[in-house]
């Protein structure tokens, strides 16, 4: 990553006159060699380079530079994305100080995951792109990474700005989709599509029928609040409208409701309507962003990659002479706990494909269903009902995981900062959060006050316990995609081109999809064996690179197929 690690590195910075400023150097000691290049000789100069000698380009953001490589047909082999390292250098706790914070380089992309508990890093106002300032960033980065105590910084720096490309190339490559699988899931599930605004035909059935079983033809399902009213009248006494309560009633109702809950979400998030918008040409392109969640896992902000139900992934289907390779892990996050403590009884609970049940042969708990209330409760921070019950089993079995998670507990309660394995930090709480804690402080506090105050804490808590575990996994996911990518690329070229994939993709195994802990390859069928050996070869060098030293077992559930709905 620093300077004298690479022979020749490559910046790339929006000149002053809207040309491009290559700037290369073999060395500190050399001074830079800058070229001005126009937008049209961009890419015949970045190819010309990247065959001579694939330096790590360093750019404001590869979101901005590497689609437009990629539609020329160059696939860099290594980058340096300046915004995703700042966001992590500035907030590391592993630096002492960190980087400095600027607004200038506070990216702008970044969005929540729905997933309670996770905070949106801050956004900022993007200013300026220029050489020198990209050249100052640049400096300013190497230069913390230079003096950090060991290289983890470096290797996640490193391995997020992997996932930046991985996420762009993932973009241009396109997930192949069958558009008529996906109709005729849809006129299966909810019947011929509807002209104009209108409801499904099947939706349209069921919203009457829940219409005349609470006596209130002109209800509108699609209104909680009305919905709520008419179930209230009719004697189903819930406090809102979710799937979860209105499972626990015993009315005619509920079951064309449940239904038509179901359908509506099919309708909406993945119906004729998204069909159109992001399915061109047999290629579904989400908009992945890389870090999107605070804990570094990704998010979306186009397409919803990361929620596409599983009664849609028969639409997912390889081209023709083509197949899927797709690989999930089991339970990821408690075996990335196991190895972070050190914990060897869990690290043996873990051996096998199922953890949970070697958290029942360890004796903690009776049954599997028991182990996974457990263990989840750990990582989550669940204080009541069956998690919190089974939680303090968890202690005496496996008492470095769990003092590892209840140490980060106990520092984000008092308004501290963790930090994953490699040291993302975790955000510091906010101004809100610290005025309920000194509020509770003060010699005239009430009980009410003091009672937000321990709830606002112990929520905090849950976040950073959760944290450490959810973001080392993270990069333990970031350092398996890296390590695919790598593999890949060593693969001959198809004999069959799947042309849909684009320039760079079309004759070569690539990513097509991924999500938190699950991949999914398209490859040319005659690749398929060895690209399941990349996929397990490249988990274990991923488990190697983060717990050296550590044998923890991380095993894949592989499936070769012609769609992704085989074996889900």
């Amino acid at each position: 990553m620093s300077a004298t690690a690479a022979p020749l590195h490559a910046i790339v910075g929006r000149g002053p006159d809207g040309g491009w400023l290559i700037a290369l150097c073999s060395g500190p000691a050399r001074p830079l060699e800058v070229e001005h290049v126009s937008d049209v000789e961009l890419a015949a100069r970045v190819r010309a380079i990247e065959e001579d000698c694939a330096p790590r380009w360093t750019v404001r953001s590869l979101r901005g530079f590497a689609p437009r490589m990629l539609a020329e047909g160059i696939r860099v082999r290594r980058a340096h994305d300046l915004l995703l390292c700042h966001a992590i250098l500035r907030d590391t706790i592993a630096l002492d100080p960190p980087l400095a914070s600027s607004e200038r380089w506070t990216r702008l992309d970044v969005v929540a995951e729905p997933q309670p508990g996770l905070f949106d890093i801050d956004g900022g106002p993007e200013r300026g792109d220029g050489f020198d300032e990209v050249l100052a960033q640049w400096q300013a980065q190497i230069a913390v990474l230079d003096r950090a105590r060991d290289g983890r910084l470096t290797l996640l720096c490193a391995a997020e700005s992997a996932g930046a490309l991985i996420a762009e190339e993932m973009t241009a490559a396109g997930l192949p989709w069958s558009v008529d699988v996906h109709e005729g899931i849809l006129r299966e599930q909810l019947g011929p599509r509807p002209q104009g605004i209108g409801r499904p035909r099947l939706m349209a059935q069921l919203a009457a029928r829940i219409g005349e079983l609470l006596d209130d033809t002109t209800l509108n399902p699609d209104s909680p609040p009305r919905l709520l009213r008419a179930l209230h009248r009719a004697g189903v006494f819930v406090e809102s409208t979710s799937k979860w309560q209105l499972s626990e009633i015993d009315h005619p109702v509920v079951e064309p409701l449940l239904e038509y809950k179901r359908l509506a979400r099919l309708f909406t998030a993945n119906g004729w309507t998204w069909l159109d918008e992001w399915v061109r040409d047999g290629r579904f392109r989400p908009v992945y962003v890389t870090g999107g969640v605070v804990t570094g896992r990704w998010a979306s902000s186009g397409g919803g990659a990361l929620q596409i139900p599983r009664q849609l992934r028969r639409a997912v289907r390889a081209d023709p002479g083509w197949t899927l390779v797709s690989a999930d892990v089991a339970q990821l996050e408690p075996r990335v706990l196991a190895a972070m403590a050190q914990d060897h009884a869990m690290a043996d609970a873990a051996r096998g494909r199922d953890l949970y049940e070697g958290v029942v042969r360890s004796g903690a708990v009776g049954s599997r269903e028991e182990a996974k209330y457990a263990v989840l409760g750990a990582m989550y921070g669940a204080t009541s009902g069956e998690s919190g019950r089974l939680v303090p089993r968890l202690r005496t079995v496996f008492p470095r995981a769990m003092g590892l998670v209840d140490a980060a507990a106990r520092t984000g309660e008092q308004g501290g900062v963790v930090s994953t394995l490699l040291g993302r930090g975790s955000p510091r709480p906010g101004d809100d959060w610290r005025l309920v804690q000194s509020q509770a402080g003060n010699p005239d506090a009430g009980s009410a006050a003091e009672a937000r105050a321990r709830g606002s804490a112990r929520e905090r808590g849950r976040f950073t316990r959760n944290f450490v575990v959810q973001g080392t996994a993270a990069e333990w996911a970031l350092l398996w995609l890296a390590e695919i990518r790598h593999r890949l690329m060593a693969l001959p070229t198809a004999s069959a081109p799947a042309v849909a994939s684009g320039p760079v993709f079309a004759s070569r195994a690539h990513l097509a999809f991924f999500l938190h802990d699950e991949v999914i390859v398209h490859a040319p069928s005659e690749q398929a064996d060895a690209v399941a050996d990349a996929l397990r070869g490249a988990a274990a060098a991923a488990t190697q690179r983060l717990f050296p030293g550590f044998a923890i077992d991380v095993p894949l559930d592989l499936h070769v197929s012609e769609d992704a709905g085989e074996g889900a």
